[in-house]
């Protein structure tokens, strides 16, 4: 079985087309809900994200207010541990570009005009037109403004997607049979045994760049490697004035690290 990615616009009809191949191929479905409980079941939660109500919209948004520094790596990390089992559908954050490389995913772009959407929204949202439309472009502008920052990519870049489904034409039915149709053909290998540990171990990468990002003041000056076994190395230079056993202690913590190696020197001060 294939592991999917979709993306979409908000008003594109991306949950009913998702929800249907992933219950016609009885795949996990990686919404925004289910992403949120894989991020607070990681083991980074700090009591302040403990605080926040999953269930409320909007919850990778307010991390990202809260925690700018770590948001990024903590959402590559999400992605690349859905993706340890070889299969499901993901829904956005940037999976399409994460999983890049991984020739065992297929990567669905759903286009709708902006006519179609605004009727949806507001229909959807009940609001009228005019707002519905505001609220489109607005989400549209956030998404395309996130993914030029952390990705360095465009999100309408269509060199990213394997498929690109016309809903305004097929509808989400139809939308929805022709991926699985083409999720279910030999065109989609199994993701190898390679891949999975490869994703299994980007995510526990990232996860400790999260926690370097949040206990250095300048965490840049840190790199960070990771092997299959969870054997963690620490490489660069750090303030003298910052503790390097509270840093090692806070990537002790993270779920999967076996063992730290630290060469870490003191950054040289020079007197003006």
């Amino acid at each position: 079985m294939a592991l999917i990615t979709i993306t979409a616009g908000i008003g594109s009809d991306a949950p009913l087309i998702a929800n249907h191949v992933a219950n016609r191929l009885s795949a996990e479905l990686y919404d925004d809900d289910r992403l949120q409980k894989e991020f607070l079941a990681m083991g980074l939660s700090s009591k302040d994200i403990e605080s926040l109500d999953e269930k409320a919209p909007g919850f990778f948004s307010r991390l990202l207010d809260m925690r700018p520094k770590s948001y990024q790596e903590l959402l590559e990390a999400v992605v690349y541990r859905v993706a340890q089992s070889g299969e499901g559908v993901i829904i956005g954050h940037g999976s399409p570009f994460l999983l890049q490389d991984f020739g065992c995913a297929l990567h669905v772009r759903i286009y709708s005009s902006e006519t179609q959407r605004v009727k949806r929204i507001a229909k959807e949202w009940k609001i009228d037109e005019n707002n519905a439309r505001k609220a489109i472009r607005k989400s549209d502008s956030d998404r395309r403004g996130f993914m030029e920052y952390a990705f360095n990519i465009r999100w309408d870049d269509m060199g990213l997607y394997d498929l690109i489904v016309n809903i305004d034409k097929l509808a989400y039915e139809p939308a929805a049979e022709m991926i699985i149709a083409v999720a279910s053909s030999d065109i989609i290998n199994s993701c190898s045994l390679a891949a999975l540990e490869a994703m299994k171990r980007y995510s526990l990468e990232k996860r400790i760049e999260a926690v370097v990002k949040q206990a250095l003041l300048v965490p840049k000056n840190v790199q960070v490697s990771v092997t299959e076994d969870g054997q963690v190395t620490l490489m660069g230079v750090m303030n003298p004035l910052e503790s390097q056993d509270r840093l090692l202690e806070a990537v002790r913590s993270v779920p999967g690290v076996k063992d730290i190696v630290a060469r870490i020197a003191n950054e040289k001060i020079h007197d003006i």
